[in-house]
C-alpha cells in the first residue's frame, strides 16, 4: 500500500511539472510581447518581458502612423458577416440533414465529409482565379464568401449531430399542433441548440481575424488589409516597427480573449457536440 501510494505521488508530481513546463512555453512569449508593447522605442533589441519605462507610445503611433483602425474595421466587418451567414446557412441546412428523409441525403452526407479532408490551400489557385474573373479582388465580399462556404463541411456535420440528440417526439408533437417544417426549426429545435449555435458563431467570428493566407492571396489595395496582412507588413517591410506589432498583436488578443472567457462553456460543450453521427 505504502508503495502504491509513492508510485501514486510520483506520477503526481511528473504531472504537474509537466503542466507548469507546458504553461510556461505558452505564457513566456505571451509575456514577452506585451512587455514589448509597453516598453519605449520601436527596436527588437529593447523588447523584454519587464519594461523599462511603461509607455502607451506604442499604441499611440499604432493608430497615428499606420493604418491600423481602418484594419480592424475591415477585419471586424469581415467577422460579423462571415458569423451572420454562417449562422443562418450552416444551422439550416445541418437542420434539414438532421429532421427529414429525403433521396441524397447520405450521398450528401458523405460528399460533405469527405470535403473536410482536403486542406483548404489547396484552392488557394482556384479562388483567386475566380476572384479575378469576377472582378472581386480587393473585395472583402469575396473573404466573407470563402469564410461561410469554407466553413460548410465541418460546421454541418457539428450542428447535425447535435440536433440528432434533440427527441423526435417533439417533432410529432408539433405537427399535431400544426406547426410548419419552418416554425419548427426557429420555434422548436433552434431554442434547443443554442449551445451549438454559439460555438459556430464564436469559432465563425474569430475566424478572419488572424487568418493570412487567404487574405494576401486576393488583398492587394492598402485601404482594404485585415489585420493579418497589416501586423505582418509591420515586421517585414523595410520600415519594420516590432513594438507597433506587438501592441497591435495586444489589441487583436484582448477581445477574443475576453469572449473566450466568456462563453468558454458553450466551446466546450460545442465541441463535443458532433460526437454523435449516427443514422
Amino acid at each position: 500500500m505504502k508503495g502504491y501510494q509513492v508510485k501514486r505521488n510520483i506520477a503526481t508530481f511528473f504531472i504537474y511539472l509537466n503542466l507548469i513546463i507546458v504553461a510556461a512555453v505558452v505564457i513566456y512569449p505571451i509575456l514577452w510581447v506585451v512587455g514589448s508593447a509597453l516598453n519605449e522605442g520601436a527596436g527588437i533589441s529593447r523588447s523584454s518581458i519587464i519594461p523599462e519605462n511603461i509607455s502607451l507610445e506604442n499604441f499611440k503611433r499604432l493608430f497615428a502612423d499606420f493604418n491600423y483602425g481602418r484594419w480592424y474595421l475591415n477585419t471586424l466587418y469581415v467577422a460579423i458577416l462571415t458569423m451572420t451567414f454562417s449562422l443562418l446557412l450552416h444551422t439550416m441546412t445541418a437542420f434539414v440533414f438532421a429532421r427529414f428523409s429525403f433521396r441524397g441525403r447520405k450521398a450528401g452526407l458523405l460528399t460533405v465529409m469527405v470535403l473536410q479532408m482536403f486542406p483548404s490551400f489547396m484552392s488557394l489557385t482556384a479562388l483567386y482565379m475566380i476572384a479575378l474573373n469576377f472582378g472581386m479582388l480587393n473585395n472583402l465580399h469575396m473573404l466573407v464568401i470563402i469564410y461561410v462556404a469554407g466553413g460548410i463541411p465541418a460546421n454541418i456535420w457539428l450542428v447535425r449531430g447535435y440536433m440528432l440528440n434533440i427527441p423526435r417526439s417533439l417533432d410529432e408533437a408539433a405537427a399535431i399542433d400544426g406547426v410548419t417544417k419552418f416554425q419548427l426549426f426557429y420555434k422548436v429545435i433552434l431554442p434547443l441548440s443554442m449551445p451549438i449555435m454559439f460555438f459556430i458563431a464564436l469559432t465563425s467570428f474569430m475566424g478572419p481575424w488572424m487568418d493570412y493566407m487567404l487574405p494576401r492571396y486576393l488583398i492587394n489595395q492598402s485601404d482594404m488589409r485585415t489585420l493579418a496582412i497589416g501586423l505582418f507588413d509591420l515586421i517585414t517591410g523595410t520600415n519594420a516597427d516590432f513594438a507597433a506589432f506587438c501592441a497591435g498583436a495586444v489589441l487583436v488578443a484582448i477581445p477574443i480573449t475576453i469572449l473566450y472567457m466568456i462563453f468558454q462553456r458553450f466551446l466546450l460543450e460545442g465541441l463535443m457536440a458532433g460526437a454523435n453521427k449516427g443514422e
